[in-house]
């Protein structure tokens, strides 16, 4: 069996044909799939609408807001940080960050405990916000982390998992900027030490006007009355524009670049001769560091879903698949190793070590957190039942 025979290709054109009648339903307007086995690409399509509204129909370099999937970017900026010996996962965050503590000494309480590792891993014990500021004042950073020290933790740090929307890789990215950004901005670090080593020629952190024509509208496809509303998808997006720096929301990319992505990760942190990460870096970040505790930002929609508790698996940095049959984005038949990423209802990528596979998906049309999970739970069995 060559490679090009590992994968089935009845069973990838199941996921277009699946993509296809959920489209046509309307649960999502369309979006660009990718899927490949041992680097090389089976799967690579473009189904239903960039913009259903005006009729445009997909395209395989359409650009999109990837939201949390910008996290992992940030999160390889902070491995690159620890190999350079810049940081490490117990560094304690005020050390690096002093005024994260904030102004009134006597509010100090827990925050000289979070290290690196707590941010990484959303055990940081900070507030669940996704805007610290308003959210067209969030897109300077510096501003952001200054309003950061000034919000009490919610919970002991080290102790619960709580996935932090915003102010874990806020911090984050300005530890970045502090000790492997070496003078640049945070974004001109995200170029250099990632985007144009990789040559994701096609990623911005934030949306440049110039792209307006490819850029894929953001529009939210759920009512009211979940953890985030539609106004929170559509603020985003809005706060995402150019110039703005949101190290936890604010990347623009496509398929194609997410792709190179995740293959310098399958890859073990080298792609085209370009060492971005040490195998050593992956192995740490891909194993689970948050061992049986529940993710308990999700305890609402397990509830409501009748749902096993959402035990967290994140990595160091990634989320993970974890063991046990439960509900998982990526896909019940992954291995416990499978680690990757995804953004608010409508983006993900996953690398699955023991079938040698990377999975690609950006949609139009943001998801209900609930609906985009059993969508993605789906789309990725899909793609692991290819590999044969």
């Amino acid at each position: 069996m060559t490679r090009s025979d590992t994968l089935d290709r009845r069973a990838l054109a199941r996921i277009t044909e699946r993509m296809e009648r959920d489209v046509a339903a309307d649960l999502y307007d369309g979006g660009v799939v990718l899927v490949a086995r041992h680097g090389e690409i089976g799967l690579r399509e473009a189904v239903g609408f960039s913009d259903r509204g005006a009729g445009r129909e997909a395209a395989l370099d359409d650009v999109y807001w990837i939201f949390s999937t910008t996290k992992q970017f940030t999160n390889v900026l902070v491995l690159k940080a620890f190999e350079h010996g810049l940081l490490s996962p117990i560094t304690k965050v005020v050390d690096v960050i002093p005024e994260f503590r904030g102004s009134d000494r006597f509010r100090v309480g827990a925050k000289d405990r979070v290290s690196v590792a707590d941010l990484m891993t959303h055990r940081a014990g900070t507030s669940s916000t996704p805007w610290p500021l308003p959210p067209m004042e969030c897109g300077d950073l510096s501003r952001t982390v200054a309003a950061i020290g000034e919000m009490d933790l919610v919970a002991p740090p080290g102790e619960r998992v709580s996935y932090s929307p915003c102010l874990a890789h806020a911090l984050l990215g300005e530890l970045v900027v502090r000790t492997l950004g070496q003078g640049r901005s945070f974004t001109q670090t995200l170029h250099e030490e990632l985007l144009d080593p990789l040559r994701m020629t096609d990623t911005r952190m934030g949306a440049p006007k110039a792209w307006d024509d490819r850029l894929v509208p953001v529009v939210a496809k759920f009512p009211p009355g979940q953890f985030f509303s539609p106004q929170d998808i559509v603020d985003t997006a809005a706060a995402a524009h150019e110039g703005a720096e949101l190290p936890w929301v604010g990347c623009v990319s496509t398929a194609g670049d997410l792709y190179r992505f995740a293959e310098m990760l399958r890859r073990g942190g080298e792609m085209d001769g370009e060492r971005i990460l040490s195998p050593a870096s992956i192995a740490m970040a891909a194993t689970v560091q948050t061992g049986d505790l529940v993710n308990e930002r999700y305890n609402r929609i397990v509830a409501d879903q009748g749902w096993q508790p959402w035990v967290a698996s994140i990595g160091l940095g990634f989320m993970m698949r974890g063991s046990g049959l439960r509900q998982t984005f990526f896909g019940a038949m992954a291995s416990p190793g499978t680690f990757g990423g995804y953004g608010a209802g409508s983006s993900q990528f996953f690398v699955e070590p023991e079938r040698d596979l990377t999975f690609v998906c950006l949609t139009a049309g943001v998801l209900g957190e609930a609906e985009n999970l059993h969508r993605f739970q789906n789309l990725s069995d899909m793609t692991i039942a290819a590999a044969v």
